[in-house]
């Protein structure tokens, strides 16, 4: 078994037991068509171990704090839109958002876990506007998605009430 496939394991398992802030079931895995549909609407292919999340553990509904978001189709429990529609939505707005940076995990207080779909690693960025300033809202959360996936499944994530004095480290990231 590879690492991604060990990954997807743990993922699963931690899907099928545990829910998200809101969610009472985990949703039924997104079909192809429905991946397909998505990637066609951004404009896009979303990393493959996204791809694999949303198509073989669930649409949305697992994950830290509120979940994924569903990917194209549907609201989440806290009546967030799809990642779909809020990346349209993000990128018609005045904060310059980044083409082809997922929002795919909303945190609350207008914050989203983001996966970079722009480079092969698919790093995981933290969008945190309340400072106001769109030159200062994004934040490295994980290098990788599989490591910020780890990082949730360990615990040992920034958002995790004992790590409150985790700092991310500002991010650079060009708008277009």
């Amino acid at each position: 078994m590879t690492d991604i496939e060990e990954l997807l394991a743990r993922v699963a398992a931690e899907a099928r037991t545990t829910r998200p802030w809101g969610w009472d079931t985990l949703p039924a895995p997104a079909s192809a068509s429905t991946l397909a549909g998505a990637e066609a609407a951004l404009g896009f292919a979303v990393p493959s171990l996204l791809a694999a999340l949303y198509t073989r553990i669930g649409d949305g509904g697992f994950g830290p704090e509120y979940g994924l978001l569903p990917l194209l189709d549907g609201n989440s429990s806290g009546g967030e839109p799809s990642v779909v529609e809020k990346y349209a939505g993000m990128r018609g707005s005045d904060w310059g958002w980044p083409e082809g940076v997922l929002p795919i995990s909303h945190w609350g207080c207008g914050m989203y876990a983001c996966v970079d779909c722009r480079g092969e690693s698919a790093q995981v960025l933290l969008f945190e506007p309340n400072g106001g300033d769109p030159d200062h809202v994004w934040f490295l959360d994980s290098p990788s998605l599989a490591d910020w996936l780890t990082t949730w499944l360990d615990g040992t994530g920034w958002y995790e009430e004992d790590n409150d004095d985790l700092d991310l480290p500002p991010c650079v990231v060009h708008r277009t």
